[in-house]
């Protein structure tokens, strides 16, 4: 392991493991910093002490980069994989039939990494794919994708996708798109027709009154150009010794309606893997599953090391009995497209 590889290694068991985003994202930076140097600058440096006196390479950094330049497996590292790891359990049978994330975001958007980071990460971990779905252009929070920004990402995702050739993995182009308030999807149709997936979550006005909230999911759920429902509740929590405690209230709508909806229109309900999700809930992930609702496990991934979240959403789906079978992301990347092709 060199440097760089240790300094990438250690922000991505940071991200794995939920830690200080600030200190994932300096040892990214301090990455960047070596990736930048001219041939044989690093290894002189070390020799003369003066590592430190590079741009965002302090003492932890900086420990880190010696001992793999020394070739030793930072302390850092050792200690991050035992103490990050994904637990596993009832889903494990399931977790090795996924083939892939239809739902992960990128430094376009609000993500840490850039697309070729994400996509070798998903590749490390077994994914035979990877769907990018950077955030519509309303969302300005999350630095959403206009219509050129997005253009611009499918070509860098075909040129990535060649250096992929004959390796069994590929990038897939999609978006998550915003529910806007009347149901409509913050994205032009045209160009939603050219992607392989998309995925359509609400992200404002959570606390609509339930009436108008159903209307606006099942609009969207209906719409033949989406498929899936992402994070259905839109819901924050943290795990606590007595279950989940809220903290963001999930917004409220006829769940029964929305999945019926999403049955008879095909389009599939996320179970989003991220920890402080976990949506849907419970007793609604039930509903869906009673409603004959196909699902998508996904991770929401805003980091390389998010990506391992999906051990979450398998174990969740396996305590709902929910089968192979149900699950898109069981599908390959072939069988994924014909599927949100309606074939």
């Amino acid at each position: 392991m060199d440097p760089i590889e240790a300094l990438l290694r250690v922000s991505y068991l940071s991200d794995r493991g939920r830690l200080d985003k600030r200190k994932s994202e300096a040892f990214l930076k301090a990455a960047k910093v070596l990736q930048a140097l001219p041939p044989d600058e690093l290894s002189q440096r070390i020799d003369n002490g003066t590592i430190t006196f590079l741009p965002g390479i302090g003492p932890s950094t900086a420990a880190v980069i010696q001992q793999a330049a020394a070739g030793k497996t930072p302390d850092r590292i050792v200690a991050l994989e035992a103490e990050t790891q994904v637990p596993l359990g009832d889903g494990a049978d399931l977790r090795a039939r996924l083939q892939g994330d239809c739902h992960s975001h990128t430094e376009a958007s609000d993500g840490s990494a850039d697309l070729a980071t994400m996509a070798a990460a998903a590749k490390a971990i077994g994914h035979h794919y990877l769907v990018i779905t950077d955030h519509s252009p309303r969302l300005t929070v999350a630095n959403g994708l206009s219509r050129d920004r997005l253009e611009a990402q499918l070509d860098q995702i075909a040129e990535l996708n060649e250096s992929f050739a004959g390796q069994d993995f590929q990038i897939l182009t999609g978006i998550e798109v915003d529910i806007l308030l009347d149901g409509s999807l913050d994205q032009d149709d045209d160009l939603l027709d050219r992607l392989d997936v998309v995925v359509a979550s609400v992200h404002s006005k959570l606390t609509m009154e339930r009436a108008a909230m159903t209307r606006r999911m099942i609009a969207a759920v209906k719409n033949p150009r989406v498929d899936i429902l992402g994070h259905c509740t839109g819901r924050k929590v943290q795990d606590t010794a007595f279950g989940p405690r809220e903290l963001r209230k999930q917004s409220t709508f006829d769940a029964e309606a929305v999945f019926a909806a999403c049955a008879d229109a095909g389009t599939a309900v996320e179970i989003n893997s991220r920890p402080e999700r976990q949506d849907p809930p419970d007793d609604l992930l039930q509903l869906a599953v009673e409603a004959g609702c196909e699902f998508s496990i996904d991770t929401d991934s805003h980091a390389p090391g998010q990506l391992e979240f999906v051990n979450y959403g398998a174990d969740k789906a396996a305590r709902h009995g929910i089968s192979a079978d149900r699950i898109i992301t069981t599908r390959g990347a072939d069988g994924l497209r014909a599927w949100t092709r309606g074939e």
